[in-house]
Parts: structure tokens; sequence; C-alpha cells
């Protein structure tokens, strides 16, 4: 004769040593399938090459080597960004995972802080470092119109409309300041080895240490780096808030 069943089984007690089952730390978008993105492909393949025309048209139209125009920041942001939209088109088509979000929010940053500096420094005539009109031929104004506006709008709509929130995250927004400070030091070495009286021998105004001095640039230096650092800050508080576009259309 075998015991009856009891209705209720207690509790089973831990058993020692055994692990916990813990929450796995894997997005769910790592394990979701990709799906192919044709029309996210097409656009910024379009944002690419709108990049590229502008630096083709700066290349083409501007000077000898002194003012060489691959030394500029706005013209190495664009390249970057350029590079990272061939390629993001390319894993949108192919339905690849999307590019690492610190990458693509650098290449966003960038050309947003190259803009950003041309339309409040550079081209504002109430700036202090305004660069005078007419230092620049007709192809010259329209690069600058394509790559100080019509290319950050276009990489900023590409992330609001194209891109899963919620991939940024604040610790990247001091990594994001390597390149600026790299790009410092560059524009401050290439200024001391080029002669005194070259033409742009310090490639933007409030880096000019004919001018300012070293003091002086590294302070104007200084306000730069913290406005980018917030303006990055800025970029991945939004990037938290902002709603999924791509919601609806999975």
């Amino acid at each position: 004769m075998t015991a009856p069943i009891p209705r209720d089984i207690p509790d089973l007690p831990a058993v020692p040593g055994m692990p916990r089952l813990l929450t796995s730390p894997v997005p769910a978008t790592a394990v979701l399938t990709p799906v192919r993105r044709p029309l996210a492909a097409t656009l910024r393949t379009l944002t690419a090459l709108l990049a590229l025309t502008g630096v083709t048209i700066e290349l083409l139209t501007g000077g000898g080597p002194a003012t060489s125009p691959l030394s500029h920041f706005t013209i190495q942001s664009s390249i970057l960004l350029t590079l990272v939209m061939l390629a993001s088109a390319r894993r949108a088509w192919s339905a690849r995972h999307p590019l690492p979000g610190s990458l693509t929010g650098a290449a966003l940053l960038y050309v947003a802080a190259g803009g950003l500096v041309h339309h409040l420094l550079l081209a504002d005539t109430a700036s202090p470092f305004a660069v005078p009109d007419g230092t620049g031929t007709g192809w010259h104004t329209i690069a600058a119109h394509i790559l100080n506006t019509a290319v950050p709008v276009a990489a900023a709509l590409d992330w609001l409309l194209l891109t899963t929130p919620g991939r940024l995250h604040l610790r990247q927004a001091a990594a994001w300041l390597l390149y600026p400070l790299a790009y410092l030091a560059f524009s401050l070495a290439r200024g001391e080895l080029l002669l005194p009286g070259t033409q742009d021998r310090y490639l933007y105004p409030f880096l000019d240490v004919d001018q300012h001095g070293y003091k002086g640039v590294l302070g104007n230096a200084l306000l730069l780096g913290l406005s980018l650092y917030a303006l990055g800050v800025l970029l991945v508080a939004l990037d938290h808030i902002r709603p999924n576009p791509l919601r609806r259309r999975r």
C-alpha cells in the first residue's frame, strides 16, 4: 500500500552550492533577428554622398598645402560620417546588426559640433572670431552650407528616425573628447611648424597663438571642450528619453 499524495507540496529548501539564476545582461536587440531595411540604407547612402560632395568641393577649390582642407575639423568629421553612413547603409541593406552606438554617436557629435562652431563663432558677425565675408569662392560657400548645415541635419534626422534609442551611455561622452584633444594638439603643432606669416597658419581664429597667445588659446580650447562634453551628455540624455521610431515597423 502506498502513502497518500499530499495536496500541498511544501517549498523545497535551497540546495547549498547551487548558483542562482541571474537576469541576463544581454539586451533584447542582441537576440532578435535583424531585418533588411532598404529605406534606411538608401537614406544613409544619400547622406554619405551629400557629405562626400561637400568634401570633394572643398578639396577641389582649396588652396595650397598650407591651406589643405584636410586639416580642418569639419572636413575630417565629414569624412568620418561618410564612412560610418556607408557602413551603416550596408548593414541595414544586408540585415546585419547596426554599428556600435559609440561610433555612430561620435560621428553625429563631431559633425554637429562643427556646424555649431561655424554658425555661432565663424559665420556670426557678432562673434569675436567671425571670419570676414568674401574669403572664399562661391563653391566654397556652397560647400560650407553643405557641410555645416545640410550634413548635420541629415545625420541628426537619421539618428532620430532610423535608430533604436537607448544605445548611448554617459561614459562615452568623455571618450568622445579624445579626438578633439588630439586635433587640438595637431593644430598647435602644425602652426608651430609653419613659418610666421603663412596663410592660415592656425586653422581657426580661436586657436591663433599669434593673436591670443597660448594662455588665451588654451582658455578657448577649454571652453570649447566643456561645451563639446555638454553636447555629448545632452545627446546621451536625449537618446534615453526619445521614443523608438522603429517599434511600429517591426
